[in-house]
């Protein structure tokens, strides 16, 4: 490896520790900016045809920038992917310049490829409760269905991920009436949690044969371990083929679910942002998008001159 390259990956190394240390930005964050950074060098080394130290890092061009995108879209990368590598780039820049003076308008210039928006894939109500009841079918094992209910019924009452779920602990059963869930970027947010929820993981906790630590998982495996998330994955997937809903019927659908019935019950868009803890109230946006797009398909179903 050349003196260039060992400096340029040394650099993103750095950027990486402050991130990790100073910012507090979560170690998946940190692996994914690794990733994408760490190619967009690659990329340059080999499209310069020398090392990208901090000189080649300094005097890149919009023409190198456009090479780099085209380069990872003939290399199948989507244009959301693309996006998201364009920004770590930008990011790392950033702090290039606050670090060493490094200023690279062509970089800051550079435009991110158009997305299209992917609107939300909520079950309407009845489906949700639908999915519940044919998840606690999938198992003979009674409180294996009873752990698979209270899963799914935690992630459609709470609006949670499936990661946020399967990271609580024993510690946290009983349910309280409220849940402080940290998500995505570390952050904290204050979930309420009906009482049929709580009623659902009471449940499952008083048949499951197993006796974890405070600190060990709340949902367990068949041997006590932790419950994958595939298995829930799995579980969801048989219930829906039987019950004859789409693919997009995902256990995250039952996330996207929870966030539209609220809004189609009144709730104001501030506070599913903080109930679903999306850090842009862009993002909750799309879920208007989703009434929108149902409340025109049932108008123009219903609408005299469509039952001509």
């Amino acid at each position: 490896m050349t003196e260039g390259s060992d400096q340029a990956l040394h650099l993103l190394e750095q950027w990486l520790e402050r991130l990790y240390a100073v910012r507090g930005v979560s170690n998946k964050t940190v692996e994914a900016y690794r990733h994408d950074v760490s190619g967009f060098l690659g990329f340059l080394g080999n499209h310069l045809g020398g090392p990208a130290g901090k000189t080649a890092l300094a005097a890149i061009t919009v023409s190198d920038m456009r090479a780099w995108m085209a380069s990872e879209r003939n290399r199948g990368l989507s244009a959301r992917s693309l996006a998201r590598a364009l920004s770590a780039v930008k990011s790392f820049y950033r702090w290039l310049g606050e670090e060493f003076g490094i200023e690279a308008a062509s970089v800051t210039a550079t435009r991110a490829p158009k997305l299209k928006q992917r609107l939300p894939r909520p079950v309407d109500q009845a489906a949700a409760k639908a999915l519940i009841e044919r998840v606690e079918l999938q198992h003979q094992t009674p409180w294996i269905a009873a752990r698979d209910v209270a899963v799914v019924t935690l992630l459609y009452g709470c609006g949670l991920r499936i990661s946020e779920a399967l990271s609580l602990t024993r510690a946290d059963h009983p349910l309280p009436e409220v849940l402080r869930i940290k998500g995505k970027g570390d952050k904290t947010r204050i979930v309420p949690v009906l009482p049929v929820t709580r009623a659902a993981v009471a449940d499952y906790i008083k048949l499951c044969p197993h006796n974890p630590p405070p600190d060990g998982p709340l949902f367990l495996g068949l041997r006590g371990g932790a419950l994958n998330p595939r298995q829930v994955q799995k579980t969801m997937e048989k219930s829906r083929l039987q019950l004859g809903l789409p693919a997009t019927a995902t256990p995250h659908a039952l996330r996207h679910s929870f966030a539209t019935h609220l809004l189609e019950a009144g709730g104001d868009l501030r506070s599913i942002q903080e109930l679903l803890g999306h850090a842009s109230l862009s993002t909750t946006q799309a879920y208007t998008a989703v009434n929108q797009a149902r409340l025109m398909e049932v108008y123009d179903k219903s609408h005299p001159r469509a039952k001509r």
